[in-house]
Parts: C-alpha cells; sequence; structure tokens
C-alpha cells in the first residue's frame, strides 16, 4: 500500500499519516523532515531528492507533504491512494494555533530536529494566502481531475474522521 497524502498547511497532514502507519504497520516520511535542517534552514534540494527517491524504493509507505520538487509527480502515480485534504483557511489557522499551543517551545516528530514549532505572521500569511495562490489551486484541481480513480478529497475534520473509520472499521 502506497498513500500520497496532501493538503493545506495545518490541515492535519501529519497526524493522518501517523494513524495510516501505524494501521497498515508501513513506514512514513514526513517531507518537511526533508525540506528542513534544524532551525528552519532549508535543505539542499538535491540532497533532499535523494532522500526522498531512496524512501520511495520501499514497497509500502505514506508520504505526508506537497513539496512538488520532492518527486510528487512520480509519488501521486506509485500512490495507490491519494488524499487530499481540503480544509477551509479558518479550520486550518486554528489547528495550526491550537498545535503551536501544544508543542511550543518544542520539534514535533513530523518536523526536523531543531524546528522549533512557530506560530509567527510568515506563517499565519502562508495559512491564509500563500499556500493557496491561484497557481497552487490550479496544480491541485489538476491532480484532482488526473488522479479522479484513487484520490479522496476530504473538506473538514468531520470527512477526515469519517473516512478513517471506515478504513479502520
Amino acid at each position: 500500500m502506497k498513500i500520497a497524502i496532501l493538503g493545506y498547511s495545518g490541515s492535519g497532514k501529519s497526524t493522518l499519516a501517523k494513524q495510516l502507519s501505524i494501521y497498515y504497520d508501513i513506514p512514513v516520511l514526513f517531507l518537511d523532515t526533508i525540506n528542513f535542517l534544524p532551525n528552519w534552514i532549508e535543505r539542499d534540494k538535491e540532497e533532499g531528492r535523494k532522500i526522498v527517491k531512496q524512501f520511495m524504493k520501499n514497497t509500502s509507505w505514506v508520504i505526508d507533504g506537497n513539496y512538488s520538487d520532492f518527486f510528487q509527480r512520480e509519488r501521486l502515480e506509485q500512490a495507490d491512494k491519494i488524499i487530499f485534504l481540503k480544509f477551509p483557511r479558518r479550520i486550518c489557522m486554528y489547528r495550526a494555533f491550537n498545535r503551536y499551543l501544544k508543542y511550543k517551545n518544542k520539534t514535533r516528530e513530523d518536523m526536523a530536529n531543531g524546528c522549533i514549532e512557530k506560530f509567527d505572521l510568515e506563517f499565519i500569511w502562508w495559512i491564509l494566502y500563500g499556500g493557496r495562490t491561484m497557481k497552487k489551486l490550479k496544480a491541485y484541481k489538476k491532480i484532482e481531475n488526473e488522479f479522479k480513480d484513487k484520490i479522496v478529497v476530504l473538506k473538514n475534520p468531520k470527512e477526515a474522521i469519517s473516512f478513517l473509520r471506515k478504513i479502520i472499521n
């Protein structure tokens, strides 16, 4: 089983990836851990691509993250299931803020070591606008159309919980 999880920041991609990884007993890769080095420094893209390419050699996997530079096309083609968390801005903002409160001054397991949880103006802007530009919306729409047979679009947490329950039960 190969599962690619896409979605907006704060939508719960990493949480869902962890749950599916545990349920199916398959390895999980959080692309944020590949993109960033300690202190939110971006890793060299080629180095990151090598890590992702190596991980994709596994017979089963869950990969959480959008990052088109990290073989997004190949991930989507190889995936048996694509899950797109298409939550509204207000839900993503609320969840990201709650996550910040929970992990303040800590590093989450789905982040690179030394990347302390943050909730600053740059990240707020990203959640509300930067991650939802017309170019990005068109790219997501293209993915939805191209991979109709294996994509599941979840529009809110209630749909995500229902989806997970169907799998687990």
